[in-house]
């Protein structure tokens, strides 16, 4: 199943930072960001993080909460986040259940081998549970910015 624009996100739950559990239905009547990221502690994974962080109130303000979604383990989630001080939580996929829903897995190459990867990508989730915008092959520069201004347009309706 793929999920397009104004489809209804199935119910999913997932274990994140800080021993909590992520269970979608819990947040009805807030949007929901979720962002794929390839790893914990790399270059751009972590200026993604802390674009997202430097906007948090933001969101927050336009009634919207921030999710990263890697396969990375717990441990090493927990570890970004605390060197990071990012203010919100982060997903652990191992199992690639989410990944396989938002189909963010795809075919990569690194010196000239290939593997199976996370492909950066957003997803805008409306306080009704659908998804409103997504955004794929997403370059990290202006991105947090660029997901703020369709939060914040989307909560204005």
């Amino acid at each position: 199943m793929t999920l397009s624009i104004g489809d209804k996100i199935p119910s999913f739950s997932a274990d994140m930072t800080g021993g909590q559990r992520f269970d979608l239905q819990e947040h009805q009547g807030t949007q929901i960001v979720l962002y794929f990221y390839p790893k914990d502690s790399t270059p751009g994974c972590t200026t993604e993080g802390l674009d997202f962080s430097r906007l948090n109130a933001e969101f927050a303000a336009a009634n919207t909460r921030v999710f990263g979604i890697s396969r990375d383990s717990l441990r090493k989630h927990e570890n970004f986040k605390t060197k990071q001080c990012f203010p919100f939580d982060l997903i652990s996929d191992p199992d690639e259940t989410l990944c396989r829903l938002f189909d963010v897995i795809r075919l990569k190459k690194l010196y000239g081998k290939e593997y199976e990867g996370i492909e950066r990508s957003t997803f805008l989730i409306d306080a009704q549970g659908q998804l409103i915008q997504e955004w794929r092959k997403v370059k990290v520069a202006g991105h947090a910015e660029a997901v703020l201004a369709a939060a914040q347009e989307c909560h204005q309706r």
